[in-house]
């Protein structure tokens, strides 16, 4: 309840209304009881139906008014939780969106889904439905105190219900909590399973993975099982127990009201109307001891939404310069991961000019990419500095340097969008003039021209609808798109025929003639058709630095 209370405090003026209307409504409520006591010793026992007329007069007006005031609580409710979801929301897409590589990575893929699939649970059990059961729950003690009013003995049978009802509830949440927790958990890692069911299709026929993953699937699908059947149970348990407990006190008031009525002290209709008071004192705490669960839920959730949204999330300030030339400055840059022996590199010094070209080369998992990755700015080093122009990468506005950069991943990944959407992130500004001379600049014409909806092609699942080949085409335009003075390629020929190797050689060339900065991961040193600088990474853990000489003879011809 520690977030409804929140909740409330964000919005004093609407939870003061929220208060009034749910003591109007307990108020009116209070009028079919009387009615029945009315009735029944007024009416059936003289028989003017003038009496009778202006009763069912009343109490309808009554219910009207109740019916009216629900209506805006409900409104009122939904305004309690307006503000909050969205922040929450909010919150939790930024921190997807913007949190620090080094920290978002920590998170498995599945957590990460699992953690967003929260919002869900929490805006369930922040409904405004919800929200007005918890109202009721604390004006039933305006029932409990009108039956003290009217007989103190049945007052205190039905407040001793009414406590047993909440000690119940206590305990039913409790006992919920572990087992909910464990199945959330699982949840994730069922998450997991799915993903790599969906995007490894081809791996999971071509290396006969299917009866691995169905063994471990149909495990997990036995622990879910049995720890559904546990939560089954219990909240089973919970449910008979809260409708015995409405049955033993209905029990309880007749039979101390029919005593009563035996010894003159009280009449049938005042025992009735007793019974429906009692019944209503303890509705609200009975439907909130079942929406124990989902409480439960929504807190788990939060709590893992408040540690996403609590990441450590990039930069929104920093400088940036009116111009930057393309100099790159590295000075003793050291890289560890979390937990590892020793440095992936360490001790990296270089000066990287205008029109220069820095190679990348080493084996697989040698750093090249955690290299470009650093200088992006998308991972932080364990030691030492990056300068542009003089300015300290850390003093730098994120944003903006990354629009100082062409940059090509090694393995292009897209949001769901179109291309053109794809392609425009950068620079939304760019004309369409632009636009297509870098569609054709790369090759992506002749793709574009065949597919019925062009630029509007969907791109799903990553891209991973199109040929390796045409993702990287589309990455390189989209780097192309930021026209940026530094270059970074990260094995840019990769899935590329010999056509593609020559388009992409010669967009290197002509960045190179325009006065760009040049780094490149890859194996194949012999797609540049320049001289430049060799980081060497497979020495350790210092890298060696030498220049090197590249043949331009072994650029691919062009396909004809």
């Amino acid at each position: 309840m520690r977030e409804l209370i929140n909740r409330l405090k964000l919005s004093p003026r609407l939870s003061v209304e929220l208060l009034v209307a749910s003591f109007f409504i307990s108020l009116l409520a209070l009028s079919s009881p009387f009615f029945v006591m009315l009735v029944l010793n007024r009416y059936v026992m003289h028989g003017v139906d003038s009496t009778l007329y202006t009763l069912i007069l009343g109490v309808v007006i009554a219910i009207a008014m109740e019916f009216g005031f629900r209506q805006v609580r409900l409104k009122l409710a939904e305004g309690i939780s307006l503000v909050p979801d969205i922040r929450l929301a909010g919150g939790a897409f930024a921190s997807l969106t913007s949190a620090r590589m080094s920290a978002i990575e920590k998170m498995p893929p599945g957590l990460r889904r699992e953690v967003m699939g929260g919002l869900t649970a929490v805006q369930h059990a922040y409904s405004p439905e919800n929200i007005s059961t918890v109202m009721d729950m604390l004006f039933a003690i305006m029932y409990i105190i009108v039956l003290f009013l009217m007989d103190p003995t049945i007052g205190t049978i039905v407040t001793g219900f009414i406590l047993v009802m909440m000690v119940f509830a206590l305990i039913s949440h409790n006992l919920l909590g572990g087992p909910m927790q464990e199945y959330n958990q699982l949840a994730v890692r069922n998450n997991a399973l799915v993903g790599s069911a969906i995007m490894a299709t081809d791996a999971i026929r071509s290396f006969n993975a299917s009866r691995f993953l169905k063994e471990l699937w149909g495990k997990q699908q036995a622990l879910a099982n049995s720890l559904r059947k546990k939560l089954t149970t219990r909240q089973g348990l919970s449910q008979s127990i809260t409708m015995a407990i409405t049955s033993l006190m209905t029990v309880a008031v007749i039979s101390a009201g029919a005593k009563l009525v035996v010894t003159g002290n009280m009449s049938v209709g005042v025992m009735i109307g007793f019974n429906i008071l009692a019944a209503r004192a303890l509705a609200p705490i009975s439907r909130f001891a079942l929406l124990g669960s989902v409480f439960i839920k929504a807190q788990q959730a939060l709590d893992l939404l408040d540690k996403f949204s609590n990441l450590p999330r990039e930069s929104t300030r920093g400088s940036a310069l009116k111009q930057y030339s393309g100099r790159l400055e590295v000075k003793d840059l050291a890289f560890w991961f979390p937990g590892s022996a020793g440095p992936l590199f360490e001790s990296v010094s270089l000066i990287l000019s205008p029109g220069q070209v820095l190679l990348l080369t080493g084996d697989n998992g040698s750093g090249k990419t955690t290299l470009a990755r650093i200088l992006l700015g998308l991972l932080e080093p364990t030691r030492g500095q990056i300068f542009a122009d003089g300015l300290d990468l850390r003093q730098m506005l994120p944003e903006w340097w990354r629009r100082q950069i062409i940059y090509l991943p090694q393995e292009p990944v897209f949001f769901d969008g179109t291309i053109r959407e794809n392609l425009l992130t950068q620079r939304p500004e760019l004309d369409e003039h632009s636009l297509q001379e870098i569609v054709n600049r790369v090759g992506l014409g002749r793709f574009l021209d065949a597919s019925p909806d062009g630029l509007e092609t969907m791109l799903v699942n990553g891209g991973m609808n199109l040929a390796v080949g045409i993702r990287k085409r589309i990455a390189l335009a989209r780097a192309l798109v930021s026209d940026g003075m530094l270059v970074v390629f990260d094995e840019p020929v990769g899935g590329l025929d010999n056509e593609g190797i020559v388009v992409v050689s010669t967009v290197m060339r002509d960045l190179l003639q325009s006065g760009r900065s040049l780094v490149v991961c890859s194996h194949n040193p012999n797609i540049l058709q320049a001289n430049g600088f060799r980081l060497d990474l497979n020495k350790k853990p210092i890298p060696e630095l030498s220049r090197f000489t590249l043949d331009k003879a072994a650029i691919p011809e062009k396909t004809p």
